[in-house]
């Protein structure tokens, strides 16, 4: 290119830069990708330098792509999802039942119903080795995040074979103490945080609860049953979740989510991947 030095791009730049992109923040890409929050900011600066270009607006709180950042953001999110497709491949055999699965799924679903096929799994092939990852985020299988993702919504887009494997019934619960000493007009209702208002089970919860006040709040699933369970209120369940010493309160029409699993279609015939999958079809 006349009057321009060529530089060959540093990948690793890219990388803290779409970590960048994902977070909307220097410190949420930081714990991302498990480096100090200054290495991302000089990765992206030499980004800068070597395109002679600048990616990102650092005057507010949250980071805005300039208009070269947005291009160059589209252009590196296509070639990370190519890489991370070779990478997943290198880390499996294509000729026999060896080597490591990462699956992603809920953390409740993961802790009451994925424990058992895991198991299995690798008392039938010991070559395989899974990492399961109980989040309640969607993790990327683009950026190679996870293997195999287990999800309550169905991707809207993306290069990925898709599968319903079962359908999870969420109810509501109580102690018997509570429910005999508590009239009905006077229950309070355990609940998500804020953060979880928008999903289905929340709002179900909001409806059931008719203006009567969500008294207790926790991201944690297994935290809601055990204050039900010491008569803290009415809990919404998935039915999985509900244990010894709560009673359903049936409903004429009970919530119902899909449960889908999704695998990037590029590695979904690899063998172990796929021993995974139908595993992980058949614990529902």
């Amino acid at each position: 290119m006349v009057g321009k030095e060529f530089t060959q791009i540093d990948w690793d730049d890219i990388r803290h830069f779409l970590a960048l992109v994902q977070a909307g923040t220097f410190l949420g890409a930081a714990r991302q990708i498990g480096v100090e929050h200054a290495t991302v900011s000089r990765r992206i600066t030499a980004l800068e330098k070597t395109l002679g270009r600048k990616l990102v607006d650092r005057r507010g709180r949250r980071v805005i792509l300039t208009a070269d950042g947005e291009e160059v953001a589209r252009h590196a999110a296509s070639i990370a999802q190519q890489t991370a497709v070779i990478e997943q491949l290198g880390r499996t055999s294509a000729t026999d039942m060896r080597g490591h699965v990462r699956i992603s799924a809920p953390p409740a679903l993961s802790s009451v119903l994925l424990a058992e096929p895991v198991t299995a799994i690798r008392r039938q092939h010991p070559g395989i080795e899974i990492t399961l990852a109980g989040e309640k985020r969607l993790a990327s299988l683009n950026r190679r995040e996870a293997d195999i993702a287990v999800r309550l919504s169905r991707p809207d887009d993306g290069d990925y074979a898709i599968a319903k494997i079962g359908q999870i019934a969420f109810h509501l619960y109580a102690s018997k103490a509570y429910l005999d000493s508590v009239p009905e007009a006077q229950w309070t209702f355990i609940g998500y945080d804020e953060g979880m208002n928008a999903s289905p089970q929340q709002l179900r919860l909001f409806e059931l609860a008719a203006g009567r006040p969500i008294a207790i709040r926790s991201s944690v699933l297994e935290f809601q049953a055990a204050a039900a369970r010491l008569g803290g209120g009415v809990v919404m369940l998935p039915d999985f979740a509900a244990s010894e010493g709560l009673e359903r309160i049936e409903d004429e029409t009970p919530l119902t989510r899909d449960v889908w699993l999704v695998v990037h279609a590029e590695i979904r015939d690899v063998p172990a991947i796929r021993v995974v999958m139908e595993a992980l079809k058949a614990a529902f």
